[in-house]
């Protein structure tokens, strides 16, 4: 051990009291759990954690004074903590991108599942750094935490270490966590231990030893909810605002010297900026997946990915159990297992959210993962995606069963608004093949894209195969499939994915002035230009697509869709009552045209 008890002791005041400082400026801010957990985090950053090699997740994003506090004495440079909670200065819960910040966490739950995804993407790499997670009461009462935690269980995550904050209290009162939380967690497959967490030599043995002993390590750590204030112990003292006196009172107390001084010795040690860094994947010479003129664009994504892994692509895959149904598990993916952890493929279970969570912590870590479910079950993962967005994580998901011809399931598994709600998320790249050279541009564009998420979105039923022009011009978003023969365009007809057919017959059927734009991305068609927005969308614009229909109206005149749930039955009989049929839907765009 570098530091003794009387020395962590001033360390630990001093990173109070900078965080003290930065909430009272900032008017806002969590001082409960950092008078209460501050102990645990410097015990961390002072004698366990190594720069460079082991890594901390704050998953109770709330504390993020706490963590801009040690990591500032730590010597990172996260800025001016003068400015916390302001217009461009340090956000109110961290965020991915900051220096020594390894997770964007606030939601609370996803710092377990981030962690877990740093743990194993340590194990892929064969490293030997270890992964400190700090959790509170909520983020334990989250389910995407229950599903991380049994994961890494599972998988034997032996270089992950868990410490919950144990202080008994959430914003409406007593923490309404299990009965019995280490039962919990040594059922799941974990080493549990106890302490006082704010007991020094307590934290240094619990904390010490914790790793390669064939399971993750959780630590029970008992504290006091913003001790030393008027309102420890109280539900009180998690968000709400002390006195000025009382915090600069607590300010001065916890002013140490001292222990700025010890921290300097920290922070002699120098350590660069972390930027991941992603391996090269090349996709120039992976055939266009084709299996004829009648195929799912799941079978074809399957191909053009059975594809890349045979080329070598470093792509670590993985399903919620749905590897064979989304075409994500191909002959050429391999099982990771614990304890060697060899191979690309992983099984996350049925555990949608966690896989979300942990894909990001992969992700931050410098692996290229995807994970594949059913479109209807990324609701189940939302929080995740969302995440990975905000940080600029390159995850890849692949969401199958894409429409209301998944059929005789029902509506609970037909999407209906998943689709663009998922084009609604900033920075989430979209995509909905109609074909496989469609299906290509997706795998290709959303591999380029190291600085965002991408989501393919994948047909259960097969359908008609319309070949994409050589001429065109995919990365715009979209482009005329099927061309108008007449000099004047009269109609354009929007399709996406599965109903770009459906819209070819039904121009055949409206006459030679309708033209078929396929549009598979509309993010990049959103960012063209108006000359070639206005040759795309020409004459009277009827956009169709089996989801909800109203952001389509953002550059159709008319629009079919489904704007109700689904219905149990067979997939075209369903398809057929919602009006995706062509005589119907080339009778109603006459009427409009009248």
């Amino acid at each position: 051990m570098r530091f003794d008890a009387k020395q962590l002791r001033e360390m630990s005041k001093s990173v109070r009291a900078h965080a003290l400082d930065a909430i009272r400026r900032a008017g806002s801010g969590h001082v409960g759990i950092v008078l209460g957990a501050a102990d645990i985090i410097t015990a961390i950053y002072a004698n366990f954690l190594r720069a460079g090699v082991d890594k901390f997740v704050l998953s109770a994003g709330h504390g993020s004074a706490l963590l801009y506090s040690v990591l500032n004495l730590a010597g990172y440079d996260v800025g001016d903590l003068n400015n916390f909670r302001q217009i461009n200065g340090l956000p109110g819960h961290p965020e991915f991108g900051i220096d020594g910040v390894w997770a964007t966490t606030g939601p609370l739950g996803q710092g377990i599942g981030n962690a877990v995804g740093l743990a194993l993407a340590e194990k892929i790499r064969g490293g030997d750094g270890i992964v400190y997670c700090l959790c509170s009461d909520g983020d334990l009462s989250e389910g995407v935490a229950a599903e991380s935690i049994a994961f890494a269980g599972r998988y034997e995550l032996d270089n992950l270490v868990l410490i919950w904050d144990d202080n008994g209290v959430s914003i409406d009162g007593a923490a309404l966590v299990d009965l019995d939380v280490p039962a919990r967690m040594a059922a799941a497959g974990w080493n549990v231990k106890y302490v006082d967490g704010n007991n020094f030599p307590d934290l240094n043995r619990a904390l010490r030893g914790t790793t390669g002993r064939g399971a993750p390590t959780f630590v029970d750590a008992k504290t006091v909810i913003g001790r030393d204030s008027s309102m420890a112990g109280t539900s009180a003292a998690h968000g709400a605002a002390l006195s000025d006196s009382e915090m600069m009172y607590l300010i001065e107390k916890n002013i140490s010297y001292v222990g700025d001084d010890l921290w300097k010795m920290v922070a002699g040690e120098k350590h660069k900026k972390y930027v991941p860094s992603y391996p090269e994947i090349k996709t120039d010479k992976i055939p266009v997946p084709d299996l004829g003129v009648v195929a799912s664009t799941r079978e074809l994504s399957g191909v053009y990915l059975e594809s890349l892994l045979a080329s070598g692509a470093s792509l670590i895959g993985g399903s919620a159990d749905l590897g064979y149904n989304t075409n994500a598990k191909t002959h050429n993916s391999v099982d990771i297992v614990p304890p060697e952890f060899h191979g690309n493929y992983i099984n996350f279970g049925v555990r949608e959210h966690a896989m979300g969570a942990i894909m990001n912590g992969m992700a931050v870590a410098g692996l290229r993962p995807y994970g594949s479910t059913f479109l209807v079950f990324s609701d189940y993962m939302r929080p995740a995606v969302r995440l990975a967005a905000m940080s600029g994580l390159p995850v890849i998901y692949i969401f199958s069963h894409d429409s209301i011809v998944v059929g005789a399931d029902g509506p609970t598994h037909q999407p209906v608004e998943q689709l663009p709600s998922l084009r609604l998320i900033p920075n989430l790249n979209v995509y909905r093949p109609c074909n496989g050279a469609e299906v290509a541009h997706a795998w290709q564009s959303a591999i380029a894209d190291v600085h965002n998420p991408s989501a393919i979105i994948l047909s259960r039923q097969k359908f008609a195969q319309i070949s994409t022009p050589k001429n065109a011009d995919m990365s715009r978003g979209a482009y005329i499939i099927h061309p108008a023969t007449a000099r004047r365009v009269r109609v354009t007809i929007i399709a996406t994915g599965a109903e770009v057919p459906l819209a070819v017959d039904v121009a055949k059927k409206l006459g030679d002035a309708v033209q078929v734009v396929s549009m598979p991305s509309v993010a990049d068609f959103r960012r063209q230009n108006e000359k070639y927005k206005s040759k795309i969308l020409a004459g009277f614009v009827v956009a169709i697509e089996a989801a909800a229909t109203a952001p389509w109206f953002e550059f159709a005149d008319a629009v079919v869709g489904v704007d109700l749930f689904g219905m149990s039955g067979p997939g075209g009989a369903v398809y057929s009552n919602f009006g995706f049929d062509t005589d119907t839907i080339a009778r109603d765009i006459l009427k409009k045209l009248k």
